[in-house]
């Protein structure tokens, strides 16, 4: 794959996060903070929000798996690209138990195999969840006075 080619594959999926329901659906996302597989899945059949995480999530995915495939080059994906770790930074910690619950042992399965097809990615990924819980620390600070 071109670096041409890639960066257009790349803009294609930037221009799809545009769309409103999806920027909707990407900032609802940033504020989901799941403390175990059960939220995950409550979540995903809630009738008001399931559907933002599945969205999100699916595309995250798919994007993952285009990257894993080679149809988009995954240094310029990288470099350009950092909102799939905070959702599977979201859902890693309880990714087994999910699978197990859903009965689908592929779930995530492309997230997973680029966050850990390199060491950069899983250095990347564990910084998000730090990050992640920091905010959460610091939300829960400002929440309580």
């Amino acid at each position: 794959m071109s670096k041409a080619k890639s960066a257009n594959l790349i803009l294609k999926l930037y221009d799809l996060r545009r769309e409103e329901t999806m920027r909707k659906a990407r900032n609802w996302v940033f504020t989901f903070a799941p403390k175990s597989a059960d939220d995950i899945l409550t979540t995903m059949m809630d009738p008001e929000v399931g559907a933002y995480l599945r969205m999100v999530s699916s595309y995250w995915e798919m994007a993952a798996a285009m990257v894993n495939q080679g149809a988009i080059d995954a240094d310029l994906f990288g470099e350009t690209n950092g909102e799939h770790y905070i959702v599977y930074a979201k859902i890693e910690p309880f990714l087994a138990d999910l699978r197990e619950k859903m009965g689908s042992p592929e779930a995530f399965k492309n997230l997973e195999k680029l966050m850990a097809s390199t060491p950069e990615n899983t250095a990347r990924l564990k910084k998000t969840q730090e990050w992640l819980q920091s905010f959460a620390e610091q939300s829960a600070a400002q929440q309580a006075g």
